[in-house]
């Protein structure tokens, strides 16, 4: 069942249902329990009180054979409730009746010498208490018909479901519009967020709403934040993309026309070195915006593994071209003899290390180097990675991660990316990204990472 109404009242109606069933079956145990022990009481009340009377000789009956015939009143069916409540036998010890109430049977109630007993006499089930008096050789029987207790107990929970059934179709209605009022702040939101237009990410008012309602209010207007971020961030980006790359293209369509309308050889060669790097610029700029989209679209949780340090620092620089202007690249320490292990996305933070060399090899100069290394420290492991260019101003090092971020020591191949996307990858390893100018000029990279035991 969809319909939380429907399932709502069905619960409330089933459950209250269920609930005078058990309570007009526990009345009705509970009152047959106490009508027996209050006419048990009177039964045997009645038993004692006659043959105290005739222990007394207060009450005079024949003993001898034929006394019974004295006894007025036959015993008759009655069809009015309780007009017949007691009757009342006196038998000597030897079966002779000497004495009976008026509607009492002329058989024996019980055959039971002292005490309770059931009978059936007539066609009707008789509770009946005896007392024996040895002394006057007599044995007097009180009894009710269990038909005027049962019709008695009938009559008590006759008298709770009728007014029941009746107040029924009130309850109904009852339960009905409590639903329909308690469930009205879920209609109210649902029209509200039906007419919205799609643009529309304002958060819902989350004062005067029940509290079972306000977490699933907090929830939506905690979505609508987190998709206006998202669609913040897909504004920033595509304009920040349109723009980067625009330029590269006006480059290469500008001496692409240089070199249609020249016909000097030297000029057709320098334009089409020209067009070289900026392809080579937009195609790194292209991958960095696919890389960075990953990130930003990758919302999986963190899949951490134990990887070698030095393994996946030699795997990622090895996947880099070699620069063009004779800069070299040095891994430091190769793949040591006990590795060390690091919890890492290994995709993610090879992306990471290859912005970084990228980076670095982009901002030295000819024939400089960079070194990579990886460092043990008490906190977690570092992946090292320095230059020797012109390094970043103080005031910059904050403000280069962030996207499209270029430092007035720019790169003529740079986009401002490499740095941002290094930072994001790290970020989904609860790893940090440190950057330091060095003391004899240059860039000093720092992925610090957790690590993790060798064995692992």
């Amino acid at each position: 069942m969809k319909s939380i109404r429907a399932r709502l009242i069905l619960i409330l109606m089933g459950s209250t249902g269920l609930v005078w069933l058990l309570a007009v079956g526990w009345i009705y145990l509970s009152t047959q329990a106490e009508v027996e022990r209050v006419l048990d009481a009177r039964l045997m009340e009645a038993a004692r009180m006659v043959n105290s009377l005739l222990s007394d000789h207060r009450i005079d009956v024949g003993l001898e054979e034929g006394a019974a015939s004295h006894v007025v009143g036959e015993f008759e069916h009655s069809h009015r409730p309780y007009e017949r409540q007691l009757s009342c036998q006196i038998w000597t010890l030897e079966g002779s009746l000497v004495g009976r109430s008026e509607n009492a049977p002329a058989t024996p109630l019980s055959e039971v010498v002292d005490g309770f007993s059931e009978t059936e006499v007539g066609g009707e089930r008789w509770r009946v208490f005896s007392v024996e008096n040895q002394r006057l050789n007599v044995r007097v029987m009180v009894g009710d018909s269990l038909k005027i207790r049962e019709s008695l107990v009938s009559d008590v929970i006759t008298g709770l479901v009728v007014p029941a059934l009746l107040i029924l179709p009130f309850l109904v209605g009852v339960i009905l519009v409590s639903v329909g009022r308690g469930l009205a702040p879920l209609s109210d939101m649902a029209e509200t967020l039906t007419t919205r237009p799609a643009n529309d990410l304002r958060p819902l008012k989350a004062d005067k709403l029940p509290k079972e309602i306000a977490p699933a209010v907090n929830a939506l207007n905690g979505l609508f934040k987190r998709v206006e971020d998202a669609r913040d961030r897909e504004r920033s980006f595509t304009a920040f993309a349109a723009h980067e790359l625009k330029t590269p293209l006006a480059g290469v369509k500008t001496q692409a026309q240089i070199a249609l309308a020249s016909d000097d050889p030297a000029v057709h060669a320098n334009a089409l070195r020209q067009i070289t790097m900026g392809v080579d610029r937009t195609s790194r700029l292209v991958k960095q915006l696919l890389d960075l989209a990953a990130l930003e679209a990758n919302d999986a949780e963190s899949n951490l593994q134990a990887v070698s340090a030095h393994a996946l620092l030699n795997r990622s620089v090895a996947e880099l071209p070699l620069p063009a202007d004779g800069a070299r690249l040095v891994v430091e320490g190769g793949e040591a003899r006990a590795p060390v292990m690091i919890f890492a996305e290994p995709h993610f933070l090879s992306l990471a290390l290859r912005n970084l060399v990228e980076n670095a090899l982009n901002h030295s100069p000819e024939t400089s180097v960079v070194e990579c290394r990886v460092e043990r420290e008490t906190e977690g492991v570092r992946l090292v990675v320095q230059d020797n260019g012109p390094g970043i101003p103080e005031d910059e090092i904050l403000k280069v991660v962030g996207k499209f971020v270029r430092g007035r020591n720019r790169s003529a191949t740079g986009s401002g990316l490499g740095l941002a996307i290094a930072q994001a990858a790290i970020g989904r390893m609860d790893g940090t990204l440190a950057l330091e100018n060095r003391d004899g000029g240059g860039l000093r990279a720092v992925l610090t990472v957790r690590a993790a035991g060798a064995g692992t």
